[in-house]
């Protein structure tokens, strides 16, 4: 390969860690995370690429011709959208294909924004998801659309909370109190006769299955330090979820589902 100079390859660090940075805020597997900065430097023309990834932080180094150039940049966590991950991926295509230059990376990468589903679309969606679930599970009709009620509304402090950057684990603390609070409508004498599931299915917004999966998924492909991090997270998610739902159920004096 072409011998690099030490300014071209540091600008080429820089892109490809660029990239492996947003692919871990947005919730990629690790593997592929690797996977992606590997092709990514053979297309812009480095012998090879060695990553190491935490939760917290990426190091990424690039070799070319015995030159050696290491970079470590932040991962701040940010709500989960695969938008980005196929995007990415999609560029690395694009410039494996075409022989595109580092400009190119960078032009692209700072352009690059998350394709959200309408707000109130999402609030919809969850909200019928919810009582479907509480359906399925026999409830009757008044728990349904309470479930519905609390779920949706729960969906919106969880938006509203995310769009004024409040921590993971207060937004989800609040969120499930919320939804633990309306779904206890279903208490009151004469509402419902299955007040339990409503207040069991109005949370299951909160469910933090994404990261009990990637945990699961890292762990298994060797990416062990990844893996226990994201498993923590999760594990966090749900002790504030739990949490918010206790406080609520105490201020009531509901005594359990």
């Amino acid at each position: 390969m072409e011998k690099l100079s030490y300014q071209e390859q540091t600008i080429i660090t820089r892109g490809i860690i660029k990239a492996a940075v947003l692919m871990s805020e947005y919730g990629a597997e690790s593997i592929l995370i690797e996977q992606i900065a590997q092709r990514l430097g053979r297309a812009l023309g480095v012998d090879s690429v060695e990553i190491s990834m935490i939760p917290s932080a990426i190091v990424l180094t690039t070799l070319n011709n015995g030159q050696s150039i290491t970079t470590t940049r932040r991962v701040h966590h940010k709500p989960i959208n695969m938008s980005i991950v196929c995007q990415i991926q999609k560029i690395v295509l694009n410039m494996e294909k075409n022989e595109h230059d580092v400009n190119y990376l960078y032009t692209i990468l700072k352009n690059l924004e998350p394709n959200y589903y309408n707000r109130w679309l999402v609030i919809f969606v969850v909200a019928i998801a919810c009582g479907s679930f509480a359906h399925l599970q026999g409830s009757d009709w008044s728990a349904f659309f309470i479930t519905c009620l609390a779920a949706g509304t729960a969906m919106f402090v969880r938006q509203e909370l995310a769009k004024k950057r409040f921590v993971m684990i207060i937004t989800f603390g609040i969120t499930a109190f919320v939804a633990t609070l309306i779904a206890s409508i279903s208490q009151l004498d004469g509402i419902s006769q299955t007040p339990h599931i409503a207040l069991a299915s109005s949370v299951l917004l909160l469910a933090p299955g994404f990261a009990f999966v990637n945990s699961f998924l890292d762990s298994l492909k060797g990416y062990l330090m990844m893996g226990w991090g994201r498993w923590m997270e999760g594990f966090l998610l749900t002790i504030a979820t739990s949490l918010g739902i206790i406080l609520a159920m105490a201020i009531l004096n509901i005594k359990g589902w």
